[in-house]
């Protein structure tokens, strides 16, 4: 018990001498830190009036290792001094440029502020060679989608800078023949192949796969890699493509009308071909015909069709035979399992038989004889 109210005070004193600090501070959160050889480092400083009335305090690059170049930037200009208010503060950059001959080691540097009638200091190190490698890394929210091959395979990725320096990293990746991989920024529309990231940030990317109508039900794999430089990254993705039925339905000659005979049967050749990736099963036909007409199918089911295979079937269609000469629409229809659907617009022209038209021509002609024989008899009198 004795240890905790120890701690407590000594937290409460603490808390006390700094409420009650007057003068400049001059900080930085990474003083010392590692770097590779050739790297330029940006380094955020504040610079703070703690509780002394307002004026100019004037910056200074007290120590500068030999070959090496520092600056500090302030509003995006280089800067000498800066004016704070009354417990007022402001955000400095330090740049600093290494030598091109640069060796490993340990480098030190030491920033100045003077002004208030106060004095700040703030020594840096960098370790040259000490820094982290170049390395990438990929991660999938969910590496194994499913669907037809009609679907949108969409994978959110996220890239990740594992190093501290920033990277201008190249996308790729290897897919079967005939998918296409596209990669955009996630909440973006704006297709990529490669970005910038900086270091120790990562970034989500849609992954989006395409692939042809006729693809086969199977389970296939590709990779995406992010490259730059030295730095490598893999990863393996999965789609499960469901097979899904393509039916193509047409006449066998390709025509959509033709010409049919009042009160006979009309056969109209069709022509069914699965063009998907899964059988088509139970297809039964039906179709929408004008008021006295009917129409039979043979067959007028077809059980299962296999994917780029075709069947053929006749359309048997008998015109009322009161119908009048002229066109007439027959609309032929497919239903099958997983709602597939199809239809077929024919244009048919009745016309009438072609033994009536003789039978009509006889009479006439028969007409005609009779009427010449009654003008040829009775004409003279």
């Amino acid at each position: 018990m004795a240890r905790k109210l120890l701690a407590l005070a000594l937290i409460a004193l603490g808390v006390a001498l700094a409420q009650g600090f007057r003068g400049l501070s001059l900080g930085t959160p990474y003083p010392e830190m590692g770097v590779q050889p050739g790297e330029s480092v940006s380094l955020t400083l504040t610079l703070k009036n703690h509780g002394l009335p307002p004026g100019v305090v004037r910056l200074s690059l007290a120590e500068v290792p030999q070959g090496w170049q520092a600056s500090l930037i302030g509003g995006g200009r280089l800067v000498r001094a800066v004016y704070l208010a009354p417990d007022g503060e402001a955000t400095l950059t330090l740049r600093l440029q290494p030598p091109k001959d640069v060796k490993p080691g340990a480098y030190r540097f030491l920033v100045r502020a003077e002004g208030l009638g106060q004095t700040a200091s703030l020594p840096i190190t960098l370790v040259v060679g000490q820094g982290l490698p170049q390395r990438l890394a990929l991660e999938a929210e969910l590496p194994i989608l499913k669907g037809p091959p009609t679907s949108s395979f969409r994978y959110r990725v996220t890239l990740r800078n594992e190093s501290d320096r920033d990277l201008l990293v190249s996308l790729e990746y290897e897919a079967p023949q005939g998918f296409q991989v596209t990669f955009t920024p996630a909440f973006s529309g704006q297709q990529v192949t490669s970005l910038p990231i900086k270091a120790g940030e990562s970034k989500d990317l849609d992954v989006e796969v395409s692939l042809p109508k006729d693809t086969k039900a199977d389970t296939y794999a590709l990779t995406i890699r992010a490259v730059a430089g030295e730095a490598k990254a893999e990863l393996g993705l999965t789609l499960e493509v469901t097979g899904r039925p393509e039916v193509r339905f047409t006449t066998k000659e390709g025509r959509l009308s033709g010409q049919v005979t009042a009160g006979r049967e009309n056969p109209v050749k069709l022509l069914v071909k699965n063009e998907g990736s899964a059988p088509a099963k139970n297809l039964a036909f039906s179709a929408f015909e004008p008021s006295g007409w009917e129409v039979k199918f043979e067959p007028d089911k077809i059980d299962l069709l296999e994917p780029g295979k075709e069947a053929e079937v006749t359309a048997r269609i008998k015109p009322s035979p009161k119908a009048v000469t002229g066109d007439y629409m027959v609309t032929f229809s497919l239903r099958g399992d997983d709602g597939l659907s199809e239809s077929l617009d024919y244009r048919a022209t009745v016309v009438r038989s072609t033994l009536w038209g003789l039978v009509g021509v006889g009479l006439m002609a028969l007409a005609l004889l009779v009427l010449g024989f009654a003008v040829n008899r009775y004409g003279r009198r």
